[in-house]
């Protein structure tokens, strides 16, 4: 099975926006191709998407106050019991509204790096949005909020020294005007707020780097924060690897963190000026 997520905003005026539902097609067309299942158009997955929010229209939530989270997904239903593709797909969209992730403003999260579980390896379906992936996570997540902290950081398989991303969550670390992400490399998800965050962050003057990074830089860093689209933007509180627990700020949150959630996320509401085309609007 494949998944995808994405939401639907009420604007004051009773439009309804999508923000860049083709980025999230094109994923599902591509981790379709990585997992031998035949998968919808753009166009397709995009008028079911438009299909499923209009139908239930009456459970968006009303400006500023949440969001329809939207959940495409793709799995083999048909009948087969040997190791092969199925030989039959079924494609849904169903929806929920949520409210806002952070009840009063944005809240920092304490991660915890693991050192011996991977959430993905070289070759394999890191980069792709199967729901095998976050199978993989369970385990060593239960085991960290066990220990009192939010969520895990996974290290890259071969060296276990480079960041990877969070159990469902990119991870981008602030030092000065520079803003460092692992680079997308078949290990890590291509996230769409990812790659949202990107942009906004070069709008708003900052060196970008998609690279490899290492724990060290991590542990130097002045702020470090978290993209998702559950989330948008998480600021991280604290880190602990190893035992030792590195905090960032006093106050919690960054400025990088809450300028560039505010930047994100007045657009994906329509509060700014969508000049990326980013946008779509249902009515």
């Amino acid at each position: 099975g494949l998944f995808e997520g994405l939401k639907a905003y009420r604007k004051e005026d009773g439009n309804i926006l999508l923000f860049r539902p083709e980025e999230n097609a094109k994923r599902m067309i591509s981790g379709s191709e990585r997992m031998c299942m035949p998968s919808p158009s753009v166009d397709q997955f995009i008028q079911a998407v438009k299909a499923a929010v209009l139908a239930n229209e009456r459970w968006i939530p009303p400006p500023g106050k949440g969001s329809l989270y939207i959940r495409p997904l793709l799995m083999g239903s048909g009948s087969v019991l040997g190791l092969a593709p199925a030989p039959e797909y079924t494609f849904l969209v169903y929806v929920s509204p949520v409210g806002n992730y952070f009840k009063e403003g944005l809240s920092p999260i304490n991660l915890v790096v693991e050192t011996e579980m991977h959430r993905a390896t070289p070759g394999g379906t890191g980069g792709v949005k199967t729901i095998g992936n976050y199978a993989a996570v369970l385990k060593a997540q239960g085991e960290a909020k066990a220990k009192g902290y939010s969520d895990v950081l996974y290290l890259d398989s071969t060296h276990k020294k480079y960041l990877e991303e969070v159990s469902s969550c990119n991870i981008f670390v602030v030092k000065g005007n520079t803003i460092s992400t692992p680079d997308i490399k078949g290990t890590i998800l291509p996230g769409i707020t990812r790659k949202s965050i990107i942009d906004v962050a070069r709008d708003q003057g900052f060196e970008v780097f998609e690279k490899p990074v290492t724990v060290d830089e991590l542990l130097d860093a002045d702020e470090v924060f978290c993209t998702g689209t559950a989330v948008v933007v998480s600021p991280v509180g604290s880190i602990t690897y190893l035992g030792k627990r590195v905090t960032y700020g006093s106050a919690g949150v960054g400025l990088v963190s809450q300028q560039l959630y505010s930047g994100l996320t007045r657009l994906q509401m329509g509060l700014a000026d969508d000049k990326k085309g980013w946008i779509v609007e249902l009515k």
